[in-house]
This record gives structure tokens, sequence and C-alpha cells, in this order.
């Protein structure tokens, strides 16, 4: 191949143009520190102890490992439905260094509250680290023994299903059974899980809704009759109990789920390592085998599948709170 010698205008515009693409290229580089340069928090919007808390940490600690030993600091801040969480997010610089844990709640809060923010546009989804169904528990000794028998009762009876706080995920999905079965029932809200159980027990309500995790105990102890699940299918921490839908009522499933978001404004790259991480972390045995006897399934996703959970929840429970007539605070 032939080769002629450029002018020495054209060599020189050249050999300059090639030196301020270097100097851009390094310029970029300095301007963007290695992912993670500091301790990583991740801001809980519940208390300490419950599941989404108690499987967060066994993440986060898997975390840590894989991203060189960084440490990963859990910091619970509780209180407004979430709100006091995500302001505490989004205060701080958006570099990846503060995630935050969304759950189905969040979506609910989309339809329950007045926010002065937009959990779909102010943050971004990274992964699903858990996915979760309720169950309906009953007296053990009462006459109910399965959904059918639930559905007979109320064709005869009005009956009182309970649940704790309205706007809870456990308070709409009882609006949700009612509406879908299309039964004369009352649903009543209790502060707590512990009121829950005693309702149960005292037979002041027919049917509870709460998660497993949360009656664990009660229900390992053959304390209450567990009659169905929520799920579409069968959970493994209680592979012979049907689901609502397997029981005959069709066009009724709740999944609860847990995730983590960063703030928008986090770089791609940041996310994109994260959810590569989380993938990760929620495939070791290890990790699926605890998280399965908390009453959770270790589930990652992509951050496109989050977007679209998120989504259609928060449009399926906005219906639910509107025709159950709850007030928006």
């Amino acid at each position: 191949m032939t080769t002629f010698p450029l002018p020495a205008r054209r060599r020189e515009f050249l050999l300059g143009c090639a030196a301020t693409a270097l100097t851009t290229r390094v310029g970029s580089l300095h301007a963007q520190p290695a992912y993670p340069s500091q301790p990583i928090r991740v801001i809980v919007p519940f208390g300490p102890g419950g599941l989404a808390d108690i499987s967060l940490r066994l993440v986060a600690q898997k975390m840590s490992e894989r991203m060189g030993g960084h440490a990963w600091v859990i910091e619970n801040r509780p209180g407004a439905g979430g709100v006091v969480a995500a302001q505490a997010a989004l205060n701080a610089p958006r570099d990846g260094h503060t995630l935050i844990l969304f759950a189905n709640g969040t979506a609910i809060g989309k339809s329950l509250f007045k926010l002065d923010y937009d959990p779909e546009t102010d943050f971004m989804p990274i992964s699903t680290l858990a996915l979760f169904d309720l169950i309906l528990v009953t007296r053990k000794d009462g006459p109910l023994t399965d959904v059918r028998s639930v559905l007979d009762a109320a064709r005869q009876r009005q009956l009182m299903l309970g649940s704790i706080n309205p706007g809870s995920t456990q308070n709409l999905s009882a609006e949700l059974f009612k509406s879908v079965a299309k039964i004369d029932a009352t649903v009543v809200p209790y502060k707590s899980t512990p009121e829950v159980l005693t309702g149960v027990l005292r037979g002041d309500i027919d049917v509870a809704f709460e998660s497993y995790a949360a009656l664990k105990g009660p229900v390992d102890a053959g304390q209450v009759r567990v009659i169905a699940g929520t799920d579409a299918a069968r959970a493994p921490w209680l592979p012979n109990v049907p689901t609502v839908k397997e029981s005959g009522l069709a066009g009724y499933e709740v999944t609860g789920w847990n995730a983590l978001y960063a703030t928008a404004g986090t770089p791609a790259s940041v996310v994109a390592m994260l959810n590569a991480h989380v993938t990760a972390v929620m495939a070791m045995p290890d990790v699926r085998k605890r998280l399965t006897e908390l009453g959770t399934q270790a589930k990652s996703s992509t951050p496109g599948e989050l977007a679209d959970i998120f989504r259609r929840d928060a449009a399926k429970w906005g219906q639910v709170i509107a025709r159950a007539n709850i007030k928006v605070s």
C-alpha cells in the first residue's frame, strides 16, 4: 500500500485534534471516580426487625463482601408512609452511595398519599430483592376450612375480614378479596399483627389477611388454620396450602415485594453494577435458603422489570383504593 505524506498544516491540525480528544477523555475519567468510594447507605422506610429489614441486612452483608468489603449501612427511617425515608434519600448526593428500599406499599402510597415527589420519576429501579404472598387464616376449630366455605358463609351472613391498618397491603388485599368475590363483608383494621391474631383466636373476625412471616410462630404452632395463599403459585414455605385462585376465585392475586432503588440522576453505570451484584447475591444458595425460612422468595430482576412491577401495582391498588372509598391523606 502506498502512503503519502500529509501537508504540514494538515498534519498539525490532526495532531491537535488527537491531543484535544485525549485530554477530554482523561478529564472524563478523572470526573468519574471509582465506585464505591465510601460506605453505601440504604434507607429503610420501616423499623428494625421486620421482614424487609431482616432480609435486606442479609443481602447487604453479601453485597459488601462482593464489593471489596465496602460497608453497607442500614438506616431505618420509618414514618409518614415512607415519606421520611424518601426525603432523606432525595436530599443526599445522587452518586449511588445512598440507596433506598421500596416495597409494594410504596406503589400503594402513590394513590393513598399526596406526595411532593414521584416514586417512579424521582427514583431509579435497581432490582427486586424478594417476593412473598399473604395468607388467609382463621380459627383452627372454626367452621371455615377453605376458600369455598368462606364464600358459602358469605351468602348466609356478613363476614368480618381482619387486617392491620387501613391502606396496608394486608388491608387492601382484604378489600380486593371482598370486591372480586362480590361478597357482603366488613374489613376490620387493627393497629398491629398481635391484635389481628387475637381477633382470629377470639372469633371476632372470620378471616385475617397477613404475611406468613408475621404469623410464622402461630402458624407453625398450629394455633390458627391457614386456608389459602394469595400468590399465583403455592408458596415453597407452605406447599400444602392452595392459592385463592386455585381454590376457585379467579382474578384474585396478591404478591408482595421489596426492592432496591437509587435516586434519579445516579450514573447508569452504577445502577448496572449494583444490579449485577444483586443478581449474583439473590442466586446464592445460602441466601435463598434463609429467605425461604423467613417466608419470602429470593428474586432479582432487571431495572425495567422492576419498573413494570411498580407501574402495574400502582394502577391495581389505585383502583382498589377508589372502590373502597379509602380517603387519600
